[in-house]
Formats: structure tokens, sequence, C-alpha cells
């Protein structure tokens, strides 16, 4: 198993907790033995915790311009119609993924293309399920462009345990689909705004894996762009009729 850069410096604070902490039950406490047991027990299962969390599984990605990769593991909690008001300003749909502790917690690029927007936004931390937790958290916003002049934003959110996120790209870098832009510690979400017209693949409370589930196919043309004025309930029934699923687009 690959343990991830950004877990050494944890792993080592834990590996040096779990020695003090033995050491000191077993100085002041040497004839404890049950509590030196659950002691040694519950060492075991915090380094092993600590040890999956920074897990980095080695993947071999199938690209394909057409498609949008998960960004990250989890379970999909939103799919809906919305308006994207940061950068884009249009009219999007949006995929949530949320991120438990027990998943990798690697991010990963979506489409492959160019950086044409990105953004640090500190902020709460709520937990990463709270329909506010998108606007108010600490976060990250990365809009990629690919060949085809297609944009995809999507954001890393802290949550309530997550206190550190983490990026590896900038504005102007050329990224390649599924490679990693970032990594967020102890439970997050991230969410994805696609293009309306956009085939969604996915259903809600669908477990997801990071750089291998397809979330949605692009259509070949973006449906709405900000400087065009365009009927936004026949581009919402345009989406509904590519792919008529059990309300899992709905309107804003």
């Amino acid at each position: 198993m690959t343990i991830h850069k950004e877990g050494y410096t944890s792993i080592a604070l834990c590996v040096l907790f779990i020695f003090v902490l033995n050491a000191v039950i077993q100085f002041y406490l040497p004839q404890a033995h049950a509590l030196k047991w659950i002691i040694y027990i519950l060492s075991f299962f915090l380094f092993v915790i600590i040890l999956q969390f920074f897990r980095s599984p080695k993947l071999t990605i199938a690209t394909d311009e057409k498609q949008v990769l998960c960004p990250a593991d989890g379970k999909v909690v939103v799919i809906e119609e919305t308006t994207e008001f940061e950068y884009l300003k249009d009219k999007r749909i949006q995929l949530s993924v949320f991120m438990s502790p027990v998943n990798v917690h690697v991010n990963r690029n979506p489409i492959a293309g160019v950086v044409k927007y990105f953004k640090y936004n500190p902020g709460k931390y709520l937990v990463a399920w709270h329909p506010k937790s998108s606007t108010e958290n600490e976060r990250t916003t990365i809009v990629i462009e690919n060949s085809a002049g297609v944009s995809v934003l999507f954001r890393q959110i802290a949550g309530a345990l997550a206190r550190r996120i983490v990026w590896y790209v900038k504005e102007g870098d050329k990224v390649e689909q599924g490679q990693q832009f970032g990594f967020i510690k102890f439970g997050s979400r991230v969410d994805v705004f696609l293009p309306l017209g956009s085939e969604i693949k996915v259903e809600l409370g669908q477990v997801v894996k990071g750089g291998r589930t397809i979330l949605a196919e692009l259509p070949a043309k973006v449906a709405v762009k900000p400087a065009q004025k365009q009927d936004e309930d026949g581009a919402f029934d345009a989406v509904t009729k590519a792919r008529p699923v059990k309300n899992t687009i709905k309107k804003a």
C-alpha cells in the first residue's frame, strides 16, 4: 500500500503520541495489565485508521475528453440544477460527492485541459453535507477548460473534521484527466458543476471512485453561456430529456 505524501507528518505524530502514551502507562501503572492491553489495542486501531486514511492507491486511468471522471472517492449526495455565481455565472448541473474519513482523500482532475481559474476561499467548517457548506466553508474553486472550449468547475470543500485543503494547481497549468490536483484531510466534499446538456451517469446515493467512476458525458457544445440570453426552462427540459431519471436533476 502506498502512503500519500500528505500523510507523512500526521503518521509521524500519531506514532509519537502512541509511543508516549504507552510509555507513560508502562512507567506509572506497571501492574495495570488490563488497562495496558486496552491502550495497546486502541493504539493499534488508531494507527491503522490514520494509515488507511492516507493511502494512495496506484490507478490505471482510462481518459476520454467527452467524459467527466469522478474527482474523489465517496458517495453522490447532490444532483441538481443550480446557478454557479463565483466564476461561470450561469446555469449548471451540480454533482456533489461526500468523502467520509474512511475514503481515499486524493482529489483528481475530472477533465483534461487548461486551468482557467483558481481561488482559495477561507471560511467556516460546517458539516460537509450542509447545504451552505458549498458557499460558506473553507474551499478552493478550480475551472478547467478542455480543447473543445467546454469548462468544468469543481470545488474542494472542508468539512467539520477537515481542517486542511491542499492543492497542486494554479491558473495557466495544463493538466491531465485523472491527475492528482489536491488532497483534503479527514472528511470533506467535492462539488462539480457541469454544463447543461451533460448526460449524467450516476445516481443519488451511489458510491463512486475517484479517477474511475464516470460522472457524466459532456455535450458537444456548451448549452448556456453567460453572454447569451436563453430560455432556462427550455435548457433544463433538454437536460431531463437527455436523461429522464428518478428526479435526480431538479430545478433550483
